[in-house]
């Protein structure tokens, strides 16, 4: 009887009835029982049914045919008003509401919002009545509703004619447009950000909301406890929300508020450039760029060497600000292409000029090359007192193969050595500068570990050096000690499955397949097999030695990290060199494994990562976490359980918060790796 009440258009005839004056007129708890039974009726027939129930009562099915019903409801309703009649859309409203806060807007809305959208293109009453519907909805439903509607409107115009003013006269559906889907959530998509923003662009009541929206994006955007403490994702979307606004403000409206856009943008980049995350980076730089363009449109612009290559940026193509960059990037692209080409065709020129004139000849000519030194002392003495650049590049060049050939000279001045190295300034334009000079100070420190390693570590927390050096005496550590650790090739060959008896079958000729044939059946009938494997080339062995020194290259540079010096400040601004000093004692921690003192490398990292764990910088935390899994890792499961239970337990109840808690995704994902790899341990033992 209810599959026939419901084919037959029956549900509709019901809430038309409700929806008249005797009915509004009668109880209450009839209505609200009669409400309940609607919405719930899938629920309903499959408790009964126990899940056999016809398909008309699937929840994919039924609600768009409610969706239906209310359409022919809302037609008698225009029918009614068109003809003088009072009528009702309470009940209608109630309905929509608690279908879309059971989470079935998706199947409702998809029959509802094209049909709305048709009817209202041409018709007023058909506008009064819808914008009547969505604001008969109960606010505790409201919210369902309008995030129903902005994510199924194929445009701004459709929701502005579906919504009207709901924002200006309902407080819930404004708090939900304003603030909970542009600050608190950061789910939508930017077609959700553009129908939304567009919405209340499109009247002049609601362009008031639009710049309040613009002005609350921008001091989250602007502020640096949001920077540091709410994830990337989030951060891109309060960047798309403020390109959009951008795009939708007019000039007059620019003027009002163009000092508080200065001063916003004036706070957001700082906050942004101080990051320590590159993608952070560049979106503060690419608002920026914006914001600048929009409100200096006569005078200089804010400009920044910086590549739009965020992913979310595919997403806004249709916004000015984004065309502007796009284009920016364009030209300078094509001017790059048309500077090629003028300077082919003024080569072609030349050639065409200087065809009459007679070369000369130069085929015995050879370049001149400048003789790199041969003793380290010489070398000292041309990178620190030599005015010959040909010379200085030369030694530079040359510097780290002579070093390594001549490992006994190196050691009489290494620390020596290692201090001009550390100080060397680029004197010509010499390719590849940096890397030449880093794998110079690499091959002193392989070369005489220990002092080398005391001078660098010792610097690091000395004054008068700028960030970049302490941050190139961390690369020089982890290079250094990378190379230390990997045992040195020796390129043998051996069977893979030496450590087990293996067969090893002949090659075969050019024989026939018969009798390969034969003579394999008999090998296999005539062996016993305990393993099979190919020839391959032997893994190197060999010593570790970083055994003896990763004492040497840790415990200095973990002493002194919470003493502020006058322009050294670890644990106040200078967060991004902690950062990189937290990430390198993780991989020396992971390149110590098997060595003597690996056991107190791992006691020490644990104490100091249970100093910083509720650092506010996520590339800090990540670098903790880091620390976590090396030492999980590298020291030997018995002397974890028997000589750090204690910081093992207080670790993995830190960890559990930060899975839970962590606004950073990449901290989530390492802590939960970090658990789980505790869980492996305690069965392995």
């Amino acid at each position: 009887v209810l599959e026939q009440f419901l084919q037959e258009g029956r549900i509709s005839a019901l809430m038309w009835e409700v929806c008249q004056p005797p009915a509004q007129a009668g109880s209450p708890e009839l209505q609200e029982a009669l409400l309940n039974k609607i919405v719930c009726l899938p629920d309903h027939v499959s408790n009964k049914l126990q899940g056999k129930n016809p398909p008309v009562f699937f929840p994919q099915n039924y609600f768009p045919l409610l969706g239906g019903a209310i359409i022919q409801v809302l037609q008698k309703i225009s029918d009614s008003l068109r003809g003088g009649l009072d009528c009702s859309i309470s009940f209608v409203s109630h309905v929509l509401g608690k279908v879309c806060v059971h989470g079935r807007q998706k199947e409702i809305l998809s029959v509802l919002v094209p049909r709305l959208t048709d009817l209202t293109k041409s018709d007023c009453i058909w506008q009064r009545i819808c914008w009547r519907l969505v604001e008969c909805v109960p606010d505790r439903w409201m919210e369902a509703v309008v995030l129903g509607f902005v994510q199924r409107a194929p445009g701004a115009d459709t929701l502005s004619r579906l919504l009207g003013n709901l924002v200006v006269k309902n407080k819930k559906a404004q708090f939900v447009v304003t603030q909970k889907v542009l600050l608190l959530q950061y789910c939508h998509t930017t077609a959700v950000l553009q129908n939304l923003l567009g919405y209340l662009s499109l009247d002049s009541l609601r362009r008031a909301l639009l710049i309040k929206v613009l002005q609350e994006l921008l001091e989250t955007w602007g502020s640096s406890s949001a920077v540091k403490h709410s994830p990337p994702e989030q951060q891109q979307y309060i960047s798309k929300a403020i390109l959009i606004c951008l795009s939708h403000l007019k000039e007059p409206e620019i003027e009002s508020c163009r000092q508080e856009l200065l001063t916003s943008m004036m706070e957001g980049v700082k906050c942004h450039l101080d990051s320590n995350l590159p993608q952070i980076r560049r979106l503060g730089m690419i608002v920026a760029e914006s914001i600048s363009s929009k409100i200096n449109t006569d005078g200089p612009v804010l400009k920044f060497q910086v590549k739009v290559i965020m992913k979310f940026m595919s997403g806004v193509q249709g916004l000015e600000e984004i065309k502007a960059l796009n284009q920016m990037i364009q030209g300078i692209i094509a001017r790059t292409l048309s500077g090629q080409a003028s300077a082919a065709l003024l080569g072609d020129a030349r050639v065409m000029v200087d065809d009459d004139l007679i070369p000369y000849d130069m085929s015995e000519d050879k370049e001149l090359k400048t003789k790199a030194p041969v003793y380290i002392r010489d070398c000292i003495e041309v990178l620190t007192g030599s005015e010959d650049l040909d010379k200085w590049e030369a030694t530079v060049k040359a510097l780290e193969s002579l070093v390594r050939k001549n490992p006994a000279a190196t050691r009489e001045v290494s620390v020596e050595l290692a201090k001009i190295l550390l100080h060397l300034e680029e004197k010509t334009c010499i390719e590849g500068f940096v890397e030449l000079r880093q794998r110079a100070q690499v091959a002193v420190l392989t070369t005489d570990p220990i002092p080398v390693a005391k001078y660098l570590t010792s610097q690091f927390y000395s004054l008068n050096y700028s960030l970049r050096q302490r941050m190139d005496i961390l690369d020089i550590l982890v290079l250094a000690a990378q190379e230390l650790s990997y045992p040195k090739s020796h390129g043998k060959t051996k069977h893979s499955g030496a450590q087990k008896p293996c067969i090893q079958l002949l090659p075969g000729s050019d024989s026939s397949k018969d009798w390969r044939r034969i003579v394999d059946e008999r090998i296999k009938s005539k062996t016993r097999r305990f393993a099979m494997g190919q020839s391959q080339v032997e893994l190197a062995s060999g010593p570790n030695e970083f055994n003896s020194v990763a004492g040497h290259f840790f415990f200095p540079l973990i002493q002194h990290f919470d003493r502020p010096l006058t322009t050294f400040d670890l644990l106040g601004e200078d967060h991004f060199v902690l950062g990189r000093l937290v990430h390198t004692l993780a991989i020396l921690m992971y390149l110590a494994v098997n060595t003597v003192a690996v056991t107190a490398m791992g006691k020490a990292l644990l104490e100091f990562v249970w100093a910083l764990r509720f650092h506010t910088d996520s590339y800090v935390r990540q670098g903790l976490l880091s620390c976590v899994s090396s030492v999980l890792l590298g020291v030997p499961a018995e002397r974890l359980l028997e000589d750090m239970t204690e910081e093992l337990l207080e670790t993995q109840s830190w960890l559990g918060d930060v899975v839970e808690k962590d606004p950073d995704g990449d901290c989530r994902r390492l802590a939960l790796q970090n658990l789980l790899l505790m869980e492996n341990l305690k069965k392995k033992l």
